[in-house]
């Protein structure tokens, strides 16, 4: 072809219309499967990932059951059976955005397929994360990934697996402890906690919150939160009663100034007996908790709203955009900016926030 006074004729791209562009990837959860898996964690891995909740605004999961055998069942606890539906390979496809979970096993010394622990190497090594429930913590402990790194169980396991493996740095009390790419959760509940904060670190506090709604459960419980709580029952009535309206008060007025004595007073209780009834209810300190509904009610503002920083922080009670910004450094390893443009929905767009 000549150019003609310099230019060459214009051959229009192709373009696609917005209707065919591809979406994205959903989010890929690997979940490991062998004989002695729980029940119990199998259902919860099910129940967060497994249901189909984007009407609610909660983003597409691909969940797959793996395992070295698929589509043949494996007994569990109770009479029941899980028929896997990929083989071990799978894990091979996935990516850093993806998630590789190890349930919990009923016997801490039962034999691991090593075949299982060689797939959940290559996925560390490919830089998957990689999550265990309750016990499932010792299985990740045979394949090696928690050697040097910091570790939790179930508390009545915990002494277990610090002599099974003494290159664990086991922590006896944290509901469930990351460190780097590698997740360990204590016992039951807090395999659900987990859960959450794995969906809430990838996809914000918004899909969280609504898949634990649709869970009848608590959003948001502290990672450093106590597993074990010495008097889960309080010692009154009227303590139960005095602590819950206190908590709902604070929740109310989370942008007011708030300290255990202003608390305690609304209680009717000295500071020293509303700090005690407190963590013995609750399994953390007045202040403590205080920070982490900060913490979500920033994220939520944070994702459904456009305010300024230093308006988010003043609603969520913190007083300045430096201390949320530290707290946020603390609690969730990013800046409240960061967040934002990681999770922010369109003003008044967020249909899980109607």
């Amino acid at each position: 072809m000549t150019a003609i006074d310099g230019l060459l004729p214009t051959v229009p791209l192709p373009t696609v219309p917005p209707s065919q562009t591809p979406a994205p990837r959903p989010q890929r959860i690997a979940l490991l499967c062998f004989p002695g898996v729980r029940a119990f964690d199998v259902s919860v891995v099910t129940e967060v990932w497994g249901n189909d909740r984007t009407p609610r605004g909660v983003p597409p999961f691909e969940l797959r059951r793996t395992a070295t055998d698929p589509y043949t069942p494996l007994p569990l606890r109770g009479g029941l059976s899980l028929t896997p539906d990929r083989p071990l390979d799978w894990l091979d496809d996935l990516t850093p955005t993806d998630l590789v979970l190890v349930p919990g096993i009923e016997d801490p010394d039962a034999d691991v397929p090593p075949r299982v622990l060689d797939a959940l190497r290559r996925a560390h090594t490919a830089g998957i994360p990689v999550a265990s429930l309750c016990a499932g913590a010792f299985v990740l402990a045979r394949a090696g990934l928690l050697d040097g790194r910091r570790a939790v169980t179930h508390w009545h396991l915990a002494d277990t697996l610090a002599d099974r493996h003494p290159a664990v740095r086991v922590q006896p009390d944290a509901l469930f402890v990351e460190d780097t790419g590698v997740w360990t959760s204590a016992g039951t509940a807090a395999g659900i906690d987990l859960c959450l904060h794995l969906v809430r670190t990838a996809h914000g506090a918004e899909a969280a919150a609504a898949i634990a709604r649709a869970m009848v459960t608590a959003p948001f419980r502290a990672a450093t939160q106590a597993q074990f709580i010495e008097h889960p029952t309080p010692r009154a009535d009227r303590d139960a009663d005095a602590l819950a309206d206190v908590r709902a008060y604070a929740l109310a007025h989370l942008d007011e100034p708030h300290t255990v004595a202003t608390l305690a007073a609304r209680a009717g209780m000295s500071p020293r007996s509303f700090a005690r009834h407190f963590q013995a209810t609750t399994g953390t300190t007045p202040l403590h908790w205080l920070i982490t509904q900060r913490v979500a009610a920033a994220q939520r503002l944070l994702e459904r709203t456009d305010h300024p920083l230093p308006e988010v922080a003043r609603r969520a009670g913190f007083g300045s955009e430096v201390t949320m910004r530290q707290h946020f450094a603390s609690h969730l390893a990013t800046s409240p900016r960061d967040y934002r443009n990681a999770f922010r929905h369109p003003a008044g767009s967020s249909p899980i926030a109607r």
